[in-house]
């Protein structure tokens, strides 16, 4: 086993580990690059503690004062790299700190620990983390919009595994409360399967590489990296949840930092940048494709495909938008699936999620930046 996962780290490193490694000294700011890796198991660590206690502002963040801001990632720093390739990291007035975490579950647990001030995840997380004490300290201010590529179920080529229908009675990785929790749980009933007709093995995105690669699970529901690293150790797609995802992406904030005026506008020219950043993306396909090959786990051809048939399916790379009626309604059809899939006690009503005001600020700092 151990040789099995030195042959995964080696596929995830660079997609996870080595990413968040590479600039974790203390006192470094975001046009340099600090991070934090974190995993289920430290997300309370004592590090994510001290940080808190040295960084972390009362209400009110005083004049002149440089704001330090703490951003959940994903994987990997994308924004980071993003905002730097794209000239749109030279931040006035605020600094930036940036934390990988394996999933946007775990990022949601540390907003709702006041250890971040803001996240970006899939509809998934904000619904299981409304749950939890003070209804996660959190609101959606805005919306990523994006093809949902890399979100898949996969199996080894030698399984013999090739549609949904061949997992019945089958040990089936996933990830508990995210995308891929709810989209196997879809590809199923279009097969006319039920949750339990399978064996479903609640698993994180690294262990369910290994157990993948290792025999243990005969398939595995997940997303971005992990996918990255399966196919890398011989897996194939069997089915894509680009036509059953939404393709919204929830931006969170803190409620803690939602009531500093001054945070709340940095974060609001940050999400501006993100937004002209991506745009730049958009445009630069392939020098954006050669530039997160390497923390995606691709080679440049495989990062430069996914780029293109993530612009082609919907004519654009990424965009934020604002909360409106249609994306209330998307978030509220995922959280009734979960109540069907007795992953939530009682129903939930979605609509107390959102924070429609923070849209103004947003626009007015993208205004500001054109």
């Amino acid at each position: 086993m151990k040789k099995l996962w030195k042959k995964v780290v080696a596929s995830l490193v660079i997609g996870v580990l080595t990413v968040g490694a590479a600039g974790c000294a203390k006192g470094e700011t975001a046009s340099s690059g600090s991070t934090e890796v974190v995993t289920e198991d430290n997300v309370l660590s004592e590090q994510v503690d001290s940080t808190k206690e040295e960084n972390n502002t009362d209400a009110t963040t005083e004049a002149n004062e440089t704001i330090h801001l703490r951003f959940g990632a994903t994987g990997w720093k994308l924004y980071e790299s993003l905002l730097q390739a794209a000239g749109l990291d030279d931040f006035e007035g605020y600094e930036v700190e940036y934390f990988v975490f394996q999933g946007g579950n775990l990022c949601l647990e540390a907003l709702a620990a006041d250890q971040i001030d803001f996240t970006t995840t899939s509809e998934i997380p904000p619904i299981a983390a409304s749950k939890s004490a003070g209804g996660g300290n959190f609101k959606i201010v805005l919306i990523g919009s994006s093809s949902p590529q890399n979100q898949e179920v996969v199996a080894l080529e030698t399984s013999g595994i090739k549609t949904i229908a061949d997992l019945k009675g089958k040990k089936v990785g996933y990830i508990k409360n995210t995308t891929a929790h709810y989209f196997l749980n879809e590809m199923l009933k279009k097969e006319g399967l039920s949750w339990n007709d399978i064996e479903p093995v609640e698993i994180t995105t690294a262990d369910g590489v290994t157990a993948l690669i290792g025999g243990e699970i005969a398939a595995f529901a997940s997303y971005g990296n992990s996918i990255n690293a399966a196919k890398a150790n011989g897996a194939i797609t069997i089915e894509t949840a680009v036509n059953i995802l939404s393709g919204n992406f929830p931006l969170e904030i803190s409620e803690t930092a939602l009531q500093d005026e001054a945070k709340t506008e940095a974060i609001a020219d940050y999400f501006a940048r993100v937004q002209k950043a991506y745009e730049w993306a958009g445009n630069n396909l392939e020098e954006w494709a050669k530039i997160q090959a390497e923390p995606t786990g691709n080679t440049e051809e495989e990062s430069l495909d996914l780029l293109q048939r993530t612009y082609n399916d919907r004519g654009y790379y990424y965009n934020l938008i604002g909360i409106d009626d249609n994306v209330i309604a998307s978030e509220q059809s995922v959280a009734d699936a979960l109540y069907e899939l007795k992953v939530l006690d009682d129903k939930t009503d979605v609509s107390t999620f959102y924070d429609t005001s923070f849209y103004e600020k947003y626009q007015k700092a993208l205004e500001n930046l054109n």
